[in-house]
């Protein structure tokens, strides 16, 4: 989970892309779990034995041990003796994994798992940019500004704009000055990429968000937590309504 979580400086910010896909056993579990998330295995249904499955990936059965081990971490698949690997229930997968939020994505996601990430992103994002306002210290309004101005160069259509809106977004939760909500900051960050990348991926958006932007920043600077939890509010369910039309065919 190290290797997606993001740097503090602003200037160098990496996406939370699936942290294993570089290596061969990471590589096995990205398209292990893509498989999953895309339901090619629904819960329950038992995986291919050891040397099945790895005879036919041409990888070492060491590799994909490694990869069931990432995988069971994750709550996807749980092993035992006898009945081999098997297919965790929902209910028991860590959708708030980074890696978990990327595959899910490669794999079309469903309405209403992008939905349950903007709820949670309404839950928690306002009350976040609220106790900002009340918090932030000057290197925080440092990297908040520096965020938005690469956002406005670059664009959430491109790369570049999506990793300044992730380190915008991250840079709140950190300002809020709560371990407990920092715990959740690389998950926040994941859902607040990932939802961005699936609304640009067929059209260019008729509504410009950096205004949106702009005037949450406005009120964090400003010291104003109602003015901060209502602009993140609105900004939020804006964010939704452009992905509700991503999602018409």
């Amino acid at each position: 989970m190290d290797a997606v979580r993001q740097e503090r400086s602003p200037e160098n910010i990496t996406l939370p892309l699936a942290s294993g896909s570089r290596r061969i056993h990471g590589s096995v579990a990205r398209d292990l779990g893509v498989a999953i998330l895309g339901g090619r295995y629904a819960p329950g249904d038992v995986l291919p034995g050891e040397i099945e499955f790895s005879e036919k990936l041409n990888v070492s059965r060491t590799a994909y041990r490694e990869a069931i081990r990432i995988l069971s971490a994750k709550g996807l698949v749980e092993s035992r003796p006898r009945t081999g690997t098997r297919v965790s229930q929902r209910s028991r997968w860590n959708l708030l994994d980074p890696d978990i939020l990327a595959w899910a994505f490669e794999s079309e996601p469903s309405e209403s798992f992008i939905r349950d990430l903007f709820e949670l992103r309404m839950i928690v994002e306002p009350a976040a940019a609220a106790l900002a306002a009340e918090r932030r210290s000057g290197l925080d309004i440092a990297r908040m500004g520096h965020a938005l101005e690469e956002m406005g160069r670059h664009g959430l259509a491109t790369e570049a704009g999506r990793a300044a809106d992730q380190a915008f977004h991250n840079t709140i939760l950190e300002a809020a000055r709560n371990g407990a909500l920092m715990a959740l900051s690389s998950s926040i960050a994941a859902a607040v990429t990932w939802t961005t990348i699936f609304k640009h991926r067929r059209q260019a958006l008729p509504r410009d968000p950096m205004p949106d932007h702009r005037a949450l920043y406005d009120a964090i600077v400003a010291g104003d937590p109602a003015a901060a939890r209502a602009t993140m509010t609105e900004l939020v369910r804006l964010a939704l309504a452009d992905t509700e039309l991503a999602l018409r065919p």
